[in-house]
């Protein structure tokens, strides 16, 4: 592969991506709101989001564009920044669609980011792409927008694929480096009653999937990226304990979690939420997991 395209590549995931595809294409472009740099094959060109500019020439002839844009969902559902989570990843994805329509040779795959959490909450039945069912309230509404933004976009030359992707277990960021400091306080318990699933993937899994999606032309529409199986909040836990040695937990009922998110400025639903989603396109189509066991995943991630 020769030119990759990765939209908000400073961000966790993006990190994720540019570390697993730096070794295998020959130019990454990274569009970031910083300043324009260069490391080795690495380009890192400005943009807003927003607007088209000079970083839209960078499109023309690229093999791959993906899409990570988005505020963090990490903070309080204030109206301005419902409206920051909102606008940051439907407007980036218009004016993306925007600039491939604008190539004569635009990039013969475009990825963009999605959320697992398009799905209702659920306690019983697993969410797969063909009859999971889409739920309701705020985070909801977002992943509808967000789809409904990259769908609508008309890109006759380029295959669209929208990744609903679930917690990512890295190293470095998102929800697990957290996790494991509350663990080492004593304070890895069960959070809420502990019976909501957790639909959960390792970075590298990740990062082998959108590959995967790359090299498997015949895949289109939404794909849930997550491992096998999702596990539960309590079961979670417990196993993190486990692999860190910590011999107690004390768990985290609702009013406290209500309380503790109010102080770290972030909300419960990103922890109460029951995600239960499956990865069956990814497994229809032959991908085989290096993580699809949570105890030797985060065995690999935290110690």
């Amino acid at each position: 592969m020769k030119k990759m395209i990765i939209a908000a590549g400073t961000g966790f995931l993006g990190q994720v991506l540019v570390s697993h595809f730096r070794s295998k294409v020959e130019t990454i472009i990274v569009l970031t709101r910083g300043k324009n740099k260069v490391e080795n094959n690495i380009y890192f060109i400005h943009w807003d989001a927003k607007t088209l500019g000079e970083w839209a020439k960078e499109l023309e002839g690229a093999d791959i564009l993906i899409n990570m844009t988005g505020k963090s969902v990490d903070c309080r559902y204030t109206q301005k920044n419902k409206n920051g989570i909102l606008y940051s990843r439907t407007e980036s994805t218009a004016v993306l669609g925007m600039a491939i329509n604008a190539c004569n040779n635009p990039p013969k795959t475009w990825i963009n980011s999605s959320t697992a959490t398009i799905y209702r909450h659920s306690l019983d039945k697993e969410m797969n792409e063909e009859d999971g069912e889409i739920g309701n309230g705020f985070s909801v509404s977002v992943a509808k927008a967000w789809e409904e933004s990259f769908f609508s976009q008309k890109t006759t030359k380029t295959r669209k694929v929208a990744l609903r992707t679930s917690i990512v277990l890295g190293k470095k960021g998102g929800a697990l480096p957290p996790l494991v400091r509350l663990t080492k306080i004593g304070m890895g318990g069960k959070q809420g009653n502990g019976n909501q699933k957790i639909s959960w993937i390792h970075e590298l899994d990740f990062a082998r999937s959108v590959a995967f999606v790359i090299d498997q032309t015949q895949i289109t529409g939404v794909i849930n990226i997550v491992s096998k199986k999702p596990t539960t909040n309590k079961v979670f836990m417990n196993t993190l304990r486990n692999v860190l040695k910590i011999p107690f937990g004390i768990p985290m009922t609702k009013p406290v979690l209500e309380l503790g998110a109010k102080i770290i400025k972030t909300e419960t639903e990103l922890i109460l939420k029951s995600r239960n989603v499956i990865p069956k396109k990814l497994e229809d189509h032959g991908f085989v997991f290096l993580y699809p066991n949570l105890r030797v995943a985060l065995e690999n991630l935290v110690k």
